[in-house]
Order: C-alpha cells, then sequence, then structure tokens
C-alpha cells in the first residue's frame, strides 16, 4: 500500500475505534463504527490479491448491513424513549435489536459465517487487526447495554463456544481454524457479558496477546493451510517449537494463561446458580480443544520430505521481532500466577 494512504488510514482506524469507546451517544457511536469500517477497507484490499477485493467486499456488506441494523435499533429507542444516551436503559425490543446488530459486528454465532471467509483472503498483519482491534468497539457497547434478561446474551456466547468448536473441526486452511477460534473466543466472553464487565475485559486482554502471537508465528513460517505445517521444523524450529504450547493456551488448558479466564468464568457462572450451562460450556471448550490438537499432530508427527530439509534456513532474521514474539509467548504460557491481581487492578 501507498506509505501516504496508508498514513491516513491508520489514524482514521484508531479515530473511529476512539470515537466510540468514548462517546455516550448512539448516533456518535455509530459514526464511530461506520469509520472504523470504512477505514478498513483500504487496509484490506492494499495487497491487490482478487481474494483480498473479495473479501473486502465481503466485510463491507456484512459490516454495513449490521450497522444499518445497529442505527434502526438507536431510532427505535429514541422514537419510543425519546433519549440517545448510551448509559440511559433502552427499550427492550431495540436492546434486542441493537445486541443481534453488535452480535454480527462481532461475528457471534449464528451470525458468524462472514469472519472465517473474510479471514481467509487477508494477509496475517489484516487478519490480526480484524480479529483484535475490530472487536473492541463493538464489545465495548456490547457491555453497555443493559440486558433486563440475560438469555439472549448467553444464547449467543454459548453458540459461538460451540459453533467455533465444530466449525473448527473440519477446515484445512490455518487462517480458517483461527478465525473459529475467533469465534469460540468472543463467546467465552459473551456469555460472562451480564455478570462481571471485569472478567470480561480480563478475557479480552488475555485473548488479544495469545491472538498476537499466534497470528505473529504462523506468519513467521508462512503457514497456509495444515500440510504446509509438515515443513514447518525446517523452516524455524524455534518458532515450531512454541507454536503447540500457545495453542493449547488458546484452547484453554490449565496451566497455561487461556486457562484461567475460562476457570473464572466458570466459576462466575456457578455463583448464579447457572452450572448446567457452566458445565455445557466447558464440554464445547473441548471442541476447539479438537482442531487445536489437529494442527499440533501436523507439526510434530508429520515429517517434511527431505527435498525441503536444509531448503531455508531457520536463523532468526529480525531480532526486534524475534524479541517481540518472545514476549508474546511468554506471556501467553507463563501469566496464569498475575491473573488475580489484573482482575482487581481492572476492576471498578
Amino acid at each position: 500500500m501507498n506509505p501516504y494512504v496508508l498514513s491516513h488510514v491508520i489514524p482514521s482506524l484508531g479515530l473511529g475505534t476512539l470515537i466510540t469507546l468514548i462517546s455516550s451517544h448512539w448516533l456518535l457511536a455509530w459514526m464511530g463504527l461506520e469509520i472504523s469500517t470504512l477505514s478498513m477497507i483500504p487496509v484490506m484490499t492494499g495487497s491487490r490479491h482478487p481474494r483480498a477485493i473479495e473479501a473486502a467486499a465481503k466485510y463491507f456488506l456484512t459490516q454495513a448491513s449490521a450497522g444499518a441494523t445497529l442505527l434502526f435499533g438507536a431510532a427505535t429507542n429514541a422514537w419510543i424513549t425519546g433519549q440517545w444516551a448510551i448509559e440511559q436503559t433502552p427499550h427492550p425490543i431495540a436492546a434486542i435489536i441493537m445486541t443481534i446488530a453488535l452480535a454480527m459486528k462481532l461475528g457471534l454465532a449464528p451470525l458468524h459465517t462472514w469472519l472465517p471467509e473474510v479471514l481467509q483472503g487477508l494477509d496475517f498483519d489484516t487478519g490480526l487487526i480484524l480479529v483484535t482491534w475490530q472487536k473492541l468497539a463493538p464489545l465495548v457497547l456490547l457491555a453497555q447495554i443493559p440486558q433486563d434478561t440475560p438469555a439472549l446474551l448467553t444464547t449467543l456466547g454459548l453458540l459461538s463456544i460451540l459453533v467455533g468448536g465444530l466449525g473448527g473441526m473440519n477446515q484445512t486452511l490455518v487462517r480458517k481454524i483461527l478465525g473459529y477460534s475467533s469465534i469460540s473466543n468472543i463467546g467465552w466472553m459473551a456469555l460472562a457479558m451480564h455478570y462481571s464487565h471485569p472478567l470480561v475485559l480480563l478475557t479480552l486482554v488475555t485473548y488479544i496477546i495469545m491472538t498476537c502471537t499466534i497470528f505473529m508465528l504462523f506468519k513467521e513460517i508462512e503457514a497456509k493451510s495444515i500440510k504446509c505445517l509438515a515443513n514447518a521444523w525446517a523452516r524455524n524450529p524455534v518458532f515450531t517449537a512454541c507454536i503447540p504450547l500457545v495453542l493449547l493456551s488458546l484452547a484453554g488448558l490449565p496451566p497455561l494463561t487461556g486457562f484461567m479466564p475460562k476457570w473464572l468464568i466458570i466459576l462466575k457462572l456457578c455463583e448464579h446458580n447457572l452450572a448446567f450451562l457452566a458445565t455445557v460450556a466447558a464440554l464445547s471448550a473441548l471442541l476447539s480443544l479438537r482442531f487445536y490438537l489437529q494442527l499440533i499432530y501436523a507439526m510434530m508427527t508429520i515429517m517434511p520430505s527431505s527435498a525441503t530439509l536444509g531448503s531455508k534456513p531457520w536463523r532468526l532474521r529480525n531480532r526486534m521481532g524475534s524479541m517481540t514474539m518472545g514476549l508474546g509467548v511468554s506471556a501467553s504460557l507463563f501469566l496464569t500466577p498475575l491473573i488475580p491481581i489484573l482482575l482487581v487492578f481492572l476492576s471498578p
């Protein structure tokens, strides 16, 4: 992409999210979301690849539909109650409409089908922005909608965990698998949204750390599909050894970092006498573990062909990037003892 264009697009991307985060008016929040969406389109189409153009078109149509639905819900609330303020309790019908719109923007099931397809058409850098930064504004707005009954949000969260696990099983493309992983992890946040906002924020922080790390690692070994992972040891054995551990952390396997937020969410559900719901969520997380193990199996047990051995040096060429990934891997694996401290710090 032209550096001049990029210097305008990236600040606009941050500005749109910032406007949404600080706004107290539904119309301003909607404007921030649309600025962020329109700024993301040039980033997606920067490579000029046909798949990137297709992904940008799908992303634009989906986000425009969600934005129009959100504006309709806000206008309906203003028509019924006479106010646009976010901090005011919206009408139940308007709250349902806005929740569905934000769920579409986040990629929560059953409004999730666009996310894996769009992510597959993007490179790892753009995909990382899509599954991390672009989730912040809709998630904050969703947290500010008072839910008289948590049935809708809980159903969306539990369905996302289930669909994220089932959808990733039959995939062979790495970026689609990461898309379903994102759906599953966002589902855990939606599941805890009604019960503890600090816990949602903690889950978001750990999710961003682990997702940034796994995207950087897969980009470094140039992983596009599962069969490409067989050559990962020849390309970069150091980073290939780190990938299984980060994947297990994303799956929530103890005692890694990703285990503690899921465990705290399960405990919070049990405190509200929702032990059955917590059990179903925990069992659904095993589905995600299955396709993570599929990736690990491809890296650990499938031997590369002899022609690829030594075809590419494994030495680390980018020292600064290696240090960043080293910090990310460390945080993804060893942050569990600090989780209680972070939870106290994030609590109001």
